[in-house]
């Protein structure tokens, strides 16, 4: 039991100060909620209850400590006269913490209808509960009172305010408040070029990258990870190897995460002896830098490798994930072991604990499509705990074209009209209909189908390649001549082609 000395009156004003320095002291050194809630009882005693900075200090127990208690917060904040804002903020940033980040923006509402104005530290963690939810629309009111305080400067708030609108796929937004920011720091470029990056707009990240440096701003680690993402996404090799040259000439520790997205991208991007040398070289490997590895042998047809390495895994005692199964299915696919490949399935679910994913149960279709079997590939897809999405559905399709071009089986319609069921609006799946169809001899369909094409206007995507030269990408599209040089293209393709023929001979 806690217990302050009793004040009498002679000693009471005296003693006011290091009572309440005591109580500091005990709170310090408090581990869990039981002493705590004594600590809180003798604060009562000694007539210390009203003092904000106190209850200050009693919120910040309650809300960051491991023995977090928010409703004991909560209701210690709701009978107090005089709560600070700071006594609010640490309970929202408590719940930035926590699985309940919505509660935060409840939290706020409370603080502002006990008309406690919000201040520059209680915006970055909301926006953070905000983003974490996600929750646009309280985020968007966050951002209003933002404005009506005149906080839109603070550089944390403004960086909280591009991450929030990043993570709630409004790039346009997060563009637009990192543009007005009036002071930034790396942070906020890292904030920005990331926002651009989760959203599959790339090359918008990458020329934020670029701005970046040019304005004087020095990369981190955290700013080499998202755009050696980009480069992989998008198969930029040469920006890629300039990322790695910078990490290199800046003298950047190459630790886990960073390591991991190199090897990353040199798998994705196919230089595969670059990768697998970064990675014998790491000192430190998660599961991601293994599965990252797996992953790009088998994508690139290194099926036994990829097999080889995921056993070498197992052996390291690091447990797979859900990338990793994708990896070893993906290799089964490859490599046409379809017994293994069942075998995987099974083990991802019932001895790691992993529940399959549509990407996984696509694998699998993929693995017994390519083999031939192709009503045991339709059976497991009518196996599935959910419904097929249009990649499976495809998937399923190109295997019928290669193996039962004649639809003998009878499951290709079938799965046909479930694939325009799913995406009706989508040319490219009405165009790899109609052409089985014609495969098949079934004129008078597909002839209807491009009928329908035609009345409603869906044209198809023109096939599209791409070749990355000197860091920059540049993109061929069919039956297009737009390239200015595209003659020369043509000639030296021609040279190439006798070249060929020639070693051929």
């Amino acid at each position: 039991m806690v217990r302050l000395p009793i004040p009498t009156a002679k000693t009471c004003n005296s003693n006011f100060v290091s009572k309440k320095q005591q109580c500091l002291s005990l709170l310090s050194l408090c581990l869990s909620f039981k002493p705590f809630s004594q600590i809180h009882a003798q604060i009562h005693l000694s007539g210390l209850h009203r003092d904000p900075y106190l209850l200050t200090q009693l919120i910040k127990f309650c809300a960051l400590s491991p023995a977090k208690n928010f409703t004991y917060a909560q209701t210690l904040l709701r009978h107090s006269s005089a709560s600070p804002p700071s006594s609010w903020n640490f309970l929202i940033r408590g719940y930035a913490s926590s699985d309940s980040p919505r509660e935060a923006f409840l939290a706020f509402r409370s603080m502002l209808r006990r008309e406690i104005t919000p201040n520059k530290l209680t915006f970055p963690f909301l926006l953070k509960c905000c983003a974490m939810a996600p929750a646009l629309r309280e985020g968007r009111q966050a951002h209003g009172c933002v404005w009506k305080l005149g906080l839109e400067c603070d550089v944390y708030v403004g960086n909280n305010l591009v991450h929030f609108y990043g993570v709630c796929k409004k790039v346009k937004d997060a563009d637009k408040v990192f543009e007005e920011m009036s002071e930034r720091s790396v942070v906020s470029w890292n904030a920005v070029v990331t926002a651009c990056v989760d959203n599959l707009r790339m090359d918008d990240g990458i020329g934020y990258f670029l701005r970046m440096r040019e304005c004087g701003f020095e990369p981190d680690e955290t700013t080499m990870v998202v755009v050696l993402n980009a480069c992989s996404e998008i198969g930029n090799l040469g920006l890629g190897r300039g990322v790695h040259s910078y990490v290199i000439a800046r003298g950047l520790v190459l630790n886990c995460q960073l390591g991991t997205a190199l090897v990353d991208m040199y798998a994705k991007s196919g230089a595969l002896g670059y990768a697998r040398l970064l990675f014998d070289r790491m000192e430190g490997r998660n599961v991601w830098t293994w599965s990252a590895m797996i992953l790009g042998l088998a994508q690139h047809g290194f099926a036994k490798e990829a097999l080889e390495l995921f056993q070498k895994m197992l052996k390291s005692s690091i447990c797979p994930n859900y990338v990793t199964f994708l990896g070893v299915l993906c290799a089964c696919s490859h490599a046409g072991l379809v017994d293994d490949g069942y075998r995987y399935f099974h083990d991802m679910e019932h001895v790691y604990g992993i529940t399959p994913m549509m990407v996984h149960y696509g694998a699998m279709v993929d693995i017994l499509g390519r083999s031939g079997r192709l009503k045991e590939a339709y059976s497991f897809m009518k196996s599935m705990p959910f419904e097929p999405d249009p990649i499976v559905c495809r998937t399923f399709l190109s295997a019928c074209s290669t193996h039962d071009v004649n639809d003998e089986l009878g499951v290709g319609n079938k799965v046909r009209e479930k694939l325009l069921e799913l995406e009706p609006s989508r040319s490219g799946n009405f165009v790899m209909v109609a052409n089985f169809l014609a495969e098949t001899g079934m004129w008078d369909k597909a002839a209807n189908l491009r009928k329908v094409m035609k009345e409603k206007r869906m044209k198809k995507r023109a096939g599209e390649s791409s070749i990355e030269l000197g860091g920059s990408i540049h993109k061929f599209f069919s039956g297009s001549s737009s390239q200015s040089d595209y003659e020369d293209i043509y000639q030296m393709l021609d040279v190439l082609s006798l070249h060929m023929k020639l070693v051929d001979m």
